[in-house]
């Protein structure tokens, strides 16, 4: 890369929280390594202020869930954009963005398209509303250039599902985006963090909190754990569980659960919190209980191994990767509230397995996940990518 001219690259989400989750740090330690970076999504003017100092930030309104009017013109505002900047890469995740994106960016010449496949949405779909989600992952894998799956496991299914040649998808490293600052993880006293929180949040300081973080919808298996939790706490009554993340309105629990975790005594909605609080959150968990459908990888499961925090999440691609099941975390069946509340209760009633777990975690968030492990992962190999673009368009080109 010369001084004089810089690799310009673009990355988009829908939404600024995924931005900010999943791709904010991997393009600050690249505009540090010589990339001029832009940042594309909806997002509000604190966003921007706080990205402005290595990032041109555009806003631009992107609606979740399919909408033909937006996706229409979304597209044609995304390619006068990109034929205006000229950029070198473009870089996407998240459904919507990342098919606006891929086409968008195919229309207006973009070399290399990349596509980081942050788990398969339709997975969990059935009938129409799975083959019209289907339809969109294809789209958005026949327009992009190289697909960065997740996980080794979200890679084979991929292929197996037809999404892909093989040839186009790979995996960064052994998986995951930015991974855990274990800097970070390490940065404040977790006891005081964990008293102040309880004490904010009204929960007393010997209770045994079970804790999540992430979208409160169906597809992360919350009705599921508040149905468990609540035959676990019907047993033992000091037992809270903390639920951190927004309300996903797209995809909603049941009414029926909505309404208990909101008058359960023992049952915290917290929100969202600001990212730079989640880890204090953390500190207060006695136990992560993550029992999603499914998931690209599991960031916040390396952000818990990061905190040493013991862990139970579901056996699907992903989750059962970022953890080694019985050693630095326990696995679970998928949409099995039954097997979830026994994998809580035997936590609950095992300290030195707790222990052991969130120890064996905490080993491999720092041998795996660090982000500095992480992102360097992706400079490389997007310099890769870059030293490689002179191959023939047309070999992308194929699904």
């Amino acid at each position: 890369m010369t001084k004089n001219k810089k690799i310009k690259i673009c990355a988009l989400t829908t939404i600024s929280k995924t931005m900010d989750w999943f791709i904010v740090d991997s393009m600050r330690n690249l505009s540090k390594n010589g990339y001029e970076v832009t940042l594309i999504c909806s997002m509000d003017n604190n966003f921007v202020n706080k990205n402005k100092d290595f990032a041109n930030c555009i806003p631009l309104q992107m609606s979740r869930g399919i909408n033909i009017r937006n996706l229409i013109a979304s597209i044609f505002k995304l390619t006068n954009i990109f034929k205006r900047e000229k950029f070198d890469i473009i870089y996407y995740t998240s459904p919507n963005a990342s098919m606006y994106a891929s086409i968008a960016g195919i229309l207006s010449g973009i070399k290399i398209r990349i596509y980081s496949q942050c788990g398969l949405r339709y997975v969990s779909f059935t009938g129409i509303k799975r083959k019209i989600f289907k339809l969109v992952e294809k789209i958005t894998c026949l327009f992009s250039t190289h697909i960065k799956a997740q996980s080794n496991k979200n890679m084979l299914y991929a292929i197996n599902e037809k999404l892909c040649n093989s040839k186009k998808i790979s995996v960064v490293g052994i998986g995951g985006t930015t991974g855990v600052s274990i800097e970070e993880c390490n940065s404040f006293c977790h006891k005081t963090a964990k008293q102040e929180l309880r004490e904010k949040l009204n929960i007393p300081q010997n209770s045994f909190i079970y804790g999540y973080v992430g979208r409160i919808n169906a597809d992360k298996g919350i009705n599921e754990l508040i149905t468990a939790f609540n035959e676990v706490c019907n047993k033992f009554p000091s037992t809270h569980l903390v639920l951190v993340g927004m309300t996903d309105e797209t995809n909603p629990i049941s009414d029926n659960n909505m309404a208990l975790a909101k008058k359960h005594p023992n049952i915290i909605m917290t929100g969202n919190v600001p990212k730079n609080e989640v880890y204090r959150y953390m500190a207060m968990f006695d136990v992560l209980t993550h029992p999603t459908y499914r998931e690209g990888f599991g960031k916040v499961l390396q952000e818990a191994m990061g905190m040493h925090i013991p862990i139970i999440t579901t056996d699907v691609p992903g989750p059962s990767e970022v953890i080694e099941n019985n050693i630095s975390g326990i696995l679970c069946r998928a949409k099995d509230y039954k097997d979830l509340k026994e994998k809580m209760l035997f936590l609950y009633h095992n300290e030195e397995i707790r222990n052991s777990l969130a120890e064996e975690g905490h080993k491999r968030a720092k041998k795996y996940f660090d982000r500095p492990i992480m992102l360097n992962n992706i400079l490389e190999d997007i310099e890769n990518i870059r030293k490689e673009k002179n191959i023939r368009q047309e070999d992308f080109a194929k699904a």
